[in-house]
C-alpha cells in the first residue's frame, strides 16, 4: 500500500504576540512548525505502516525552501519519502490554486516513484488558515472519494473506514480506494523522533518539484488562479469577562439573574 501524506508548515500560534495599538499580529521571531493536524494524519498513516510493513508513506508540501525542516522532521517520525514543492509563481496561492498544485504533483510523484497512490492523508485544516479547503479540494481534482475531519481510519481490503465525530456522537463511513481522508484530532499523540531519526532524516535526499516540472497552467497557481482575494485583516477586540453569579443556593443564584436581566430590559 501506498500512501501520501500532505503537509503544511505553519507559524507556532502559541508564540504569536499581537500588537495592541496597530492591531496587528507581531511574526518576528515566530518559529514554523508541521501544522498539527497534518502531524494527526501522519502518525495514522505510520500506524498504517508499522501494521504493514510493506506500505509506503510519502510526504508532499507546497512551500518556500523552509520548509525542507517540516520535511526532515516528518522523515525523522516514519515517513520514507519526502518531496517539496517550490516556485515562485506559486507565491500568493489560496486554496484552489494549492489543491490544484498538490493534485499534480500527487501525479507526479507516483510517476517518478512508479507508484499508486491508494490513500491520501491531509489535516482537516491549517492553524494560519482554518478553512478546511485544501482536502475536499484535492479529491475533486483527483476525481476520489473524499472523507473529512476522521479521527481513526481502518483500511480493510479495497476500502477505507472513517469514524467521524459528530455533534450527537459519532458516525462510520466509508469510501472506496483509491481516497482523500482529513483527519481531525486523534485519541493517539504523534511520536516523537529519536536522535537515530533526526541524524538519517538530515542525511535525507528532498527532491524539488517545480511548475516546469508539474507541468502546471501558470492562470492555475498564484494570484492569477486563486479566486479568493482577502480584503481585510484584523485582530479581533477582546471582549470584556462576563458576570458570575453565585449565591448561597441555586434558587438565590436564579432569582439575582433575573433580576439583573429584568433591569437590563432583556426580559
Amino acid at each position: 500500500m501506498n500512501i501520501l501524506v500532505c503537509i503544511k508548515q505553519v507559524p507556532d500560534i502559541e508564540k504569536i504576540k499581537v500588537d495592541s495599538a496597530k492591531k496587528v499580529m507581531i511574526m518576528d521571531g515566530v518559529p514554523n512548525i508541521v501544522n498539527q493536524f497534518d502531524t494527526y494524519a501522519l502518525e495514522t498513516a505510520v500506524r498504517i505502516k508499522d501494521a504493514d510493513p510493506a506500505t509506503k508513506v510519502f510526504v508532499v508540501t507546497m512551500g518556500p525552501a523552509q520548509t525542507k525542516d517540516a520535511m526532515k522532521s516528518c522523515l525523522s517520525v516514519g515517513a520514507d519519502r519526502a518531496y517539496m514543492v517550490t516556485d515562485d509563481v506559486m507565491n500568493d496561492s489560496d486554496t484552489l490554486a494549492t489543491s490544484y498544485v498538490l493534485s499534480a504533483a500527487a501525479k507526479a510523484i507516483e510517476a517518478r516513484e512508479g507508484v499508486t497512490f491508494d490513500l491520501i492523508l491531509c489535516g482537516k485544516q491549517a492553524a494560519d488558515g482554518d478553512t478546511g479547503h485544501v482536502g475536499p479540494q484535492l479529491a475533486e481534482y483527483l476525481n476520489y472519494p473524499q472523507i473529512t475531519s476522521a479521527s481513526e481510519i481502518t483500511v480493510d481490503g479495497g476500502k477505507v473506514s472513517a469514524r467521524r465525530p459528530t455533534d450527537e456522537g459519532a458516525e462510520v463511513v466509508a469510501a472506496v480506494l483509491p481516497a482523500v481522508v482529513t483527519m481531525s484530532q486523534t485519541a493517539y499523540e504523534p511520536r516523537y523522533a529519536s536522535v537515530k531519526t533526526k541524524m538519517a532524516a538530515n542525511r535525507a535526499e528532498i527532491p524539488v518539484l517545480t511548475a516546469a516540472d508539474l507541468s502546471l497552467d501558470a492562470a492555475g497557481v498564484g494570484l492569477a488562479g486563486s479566486p479568493s482575494k482577502v480584503i481585510k485583516t484584523f485582530v479581533p477586540e477582546r471582549k470584556k469577562g462576563g458576570l458570575k453569579i453565585q449565591e448561597e443556593t441555586g434558587e438565590l443564584s436564579a432569582q439575582k439573574l433575573t433580576a439583573l436581566l429584568s433591569d437590563a430590559g432583556v426580559i
